[in-house]
């Protein structure tokens, strides 16, 4: 039965392999120290943190998240060592919750390698502290014990990593958060919280072992992490079950609209999925909701099987290792069963897994297939119905598909990648070849012309399913290399101006748009919004920048930060298409506007990571399909109600 500690409290640990696991509201970064007799960190080296996850015996996450798993292994720990010390902070400038009391309380537990809880800690009464020694396990007459710790710094990692004698702290916490802002620029950005009560609770299977309900935020190397327990904070998802498409009671009151419920389920089979039936003032909000909770539920329920897996793995190993151990028991008759034994009980516990696994995909097959025909223009794919009957919308959605996301495990079912509207973040087409791109074009010229091509679908969804007049778009392409892929948006009327050409075209549109970033901010800082220049758009802008750097000058560039930072608070949106190495001569000037950029590949790459437990994503652009012509039906149409809606502001009008 796992110890509830709290603050000050220890306990003994009766095995020596362990696994700490971290629960949180928020992504948050998780690390350890080294510390001799007095706990004291005499170097960097000392430290397992995201830019250096492994130490002997201890291994951390390598990226921000919301769930994690250290793996420990107390034996494989030198003489020397004689404290380890659990550290959770708060990443620096990634616009999360600066400060611990924003949050839930974070929930921290240490258990077996069975997933055998041994003692579990919340983390409460924290306030302005932006990071937490959560717990430290240390060795004790040769013995080891956890002691629950809990204590806050405002002053964040320098501060913690000072306190515990660290000379170079102040270094290590900048390049701890580098590598935090690196993993996180890669990472689909997590939807609001919903209120507590509000909506349906999700949940993932159990697969067997090692609490295959266990997920980790270890970015591309995902495994097992903390259970869902009582003492975690509310909100977080629960697991443990099937996958659920019921409703919960609700506290808060209902939405106008009912949300359509699911008919019952025949005895012992699960209900049967409805298109809408998440939490929601509109279908628009229900199914947005609805597609977030499919895309959490795949990352659990796989993040689950792998830990099962994993488990499987380990427990096999340490069966094999106790018979080589003894010579007695190496060779022989014996040793023969021993393996065969261990080997079977690996078997069997991957097909328990695997069998749960297959379970919650095939509920999660079902409910994809009949949420995608629902789906409205602006989270459908291009060769969905709804675009036949495609009409300008009246009003703003709440978000825009970019692509699909799937994970090996089942690539055939296919999450749609939702952003929210207004761009809250620009977006990078990248134009270059990555480790993903092995069964993409060879020829880079292809590559280049492909990702022009999604930048086209990208921007012609934010046309279709913008209100007329709404969204002005604006294409910079120096050398007119891609004049083929921006032809239907030319050719539609749809552009604000023709592609601008050369130093002097690319000088003109970011000077424009700069004038225009400023007096927006001015106007809204000082409450004059109403003393903005008539001929100023005040429509939102999305800039589509392609073959950058080139026909930039430093100036240009420094232009294109400033509108990369601060233009989607006024409603200015970037949209990069260029190769990285292309810009290679600015070194590291640019790191910060590559990572302030969602990165989206023209081919299937697996390089985003989702907000819980850090799989690596397999991404696909939502392309238009070969043939057809609902791109220039929608342009067409979007251009015309544009073109009315000019021709209705420029006729005099005549008061009485």
């Amino acid at each position: 039965m796992m110890a509830e500690l709290v603050r000050g409290q220890n306990h003994p640990l009766p095995q020596t392999r362990l696994e700490i696991r971290i629960s949180a509201g928020n992504p948050i970064v998780a690390g350890a120290t080294l510390g001799d007799e007095r706990g004291t960190v005499h170097g960097a080296e000392w430290v397992a943190h995201p830019a250096s996850p492994q130490l002997a015996g201890i291994e951390v996450p390598k990226q921000a998240a919301a769930d994690h798993r250290l793996a420990v292994d107390l034996d494989a720990m030198p003489d020397h060592i004689h404290r380890v010390t659990v550290l959770l902070a708060l990443p620096a400038g990634v616009g999360g919750p600066a400060r611990f009391g924003a949050m839930a309380a974070p929930f921290v537990a240490v258990t077996g390698l069975d997933g055998t809880e041994i003692a579990g800690y919340t983390i409460t009464d924290l306030d302005s502290e932006s990071a937490v020694t959560a717990l430290e396990l240390y060795r004790r007459q040769g013995a080891w014990k956890v002691r629950a710790v809990g204590q806050g710094y405002a002053g964040g990692l320098a501060a913690m990593l000072h306190d515990q004698g660290l000379a170079e702290a102040t270094d290590l916490a900048a390049r701890i958060n580098e590598a935090v802002a690196r993993g996180m620029a890669r990472s689909v950005a997590q939807p609001p919280p919903r209120s507590e009560g509000d909506g349906r609770v999700r949940t993932s299977a159990a697969g067997v072992g090692a609490d295959p309900a266990a997920t980790t935020g270890v970015g591309a190397d995902p495994a097992p992490v903390q259970p869902q327990t009582p003492q975690q904070p509310q909100g977080a998802p629960a697991t443990g079950g099937p996958v659920n498409y019921e409703h919960p009671a609700r506290r808060t009151a209902a939405p106008p609209t009912p949300a359509p419920t699911a008919p019952p389920a025949a005895p012992g089979q699960p209900a049967q999925p409805v298109a809408g039936d998440a939490s929601g003032w509109t279908m628009d909000e229900r199914l947005y909701n609805q597609v977030w909770g499919m895309f959490e539920d795949l990352a659990r329920t796989t993040a689950a099987y792998r830990s099962a897996v994993d488990f499987a793995e380990s427990r096999m190993e340490q069966e094999l290792d106790r018979v080589l151990s003894d010579p007695r028991t190496r060779v022989g008759p014996a040793a023969d069963s021993a393996r065969a034994d261990a080997r079977a009980k690996h078997a069997d516990l991957v097909e328990q897994a695997r069998a749960a696994l297959d379970r919650d995909l095939a509920q999660l097959t079902a409910e994809a297939e009949v949420v995608e025909p629902a789906l409205p223009p602006a989270y459908a794919r291009w060769d969905s119905p709804v675009w036949q009957a495609y009409q300008v919308p009246m009003e703003i959605p709440m978000a825009l598909r970019v692509g699909d996301l799937h994970l090996p495990e089942r690539t055939d079912l296919r999450i749609p990648m939702l952003v929210r509207l207004p761009l809250e973040r620009g977006l990078w087409i990248d134009a270059g070849r990555s480790g993903g791109f092995d069964e993409g074009p060879a020829d880079s010229g292809e590559l280049r012309r492909l990702a022009a091509d999604a930048a086209v679908a990208i921007a012609a969804r934010l046309l279709a399913v913008y209100p007329a007049g709404e969204i002005a778009v604006h294409v910079i392409d120096p050398a007119g290399s891609a004049a083929g892929s921006f032809a239907p948006l030319v050719g539609s009327g749809a552009l604000a101006e023709p592609p601008a050409a050369g130093a002097q075209g690319v000088s003109s549109v970011l000077a424009a748009l700069t004038r225009r970033v400023d007096l927006v901010q001015m106007a809204v800082r000082s409450g004059a919004t109403d003393a903005l220049p008539p001929d100023l758009d005040t429509a939102e802008q999305l800039l589509i920048v392609h073959d950058f750097p080139h026909g930039f000058d430093d100036r240009a560039v420094t232009q294109l930060r400033y509108l990369a930072d601060e233009g989607p608070a006024v409603g200015v949106h970037l949209m990069m298409v260029a190769d990285r190495e292309d810009a290679r001569a600015y070194g590291p000037v640019l790191d910060p506007l590559w990572r302030s950029l969602l990165r989206l590949t023209p081919v299937a790459d697996d390089h985003l990571a989702d907000p819980w437990v850090g799989h690596a994503w397999t991404y696909e652009p939502s392309m238009v399909p070969r043939g057809s012509r609902v791109l220039a039906q929608v342009l067409g149409e979007a251009g015309r109600a544009a073109k009315a809606l000019k021709a209705a502001r420029a006729r005099p009008s005549y008061g009485n």
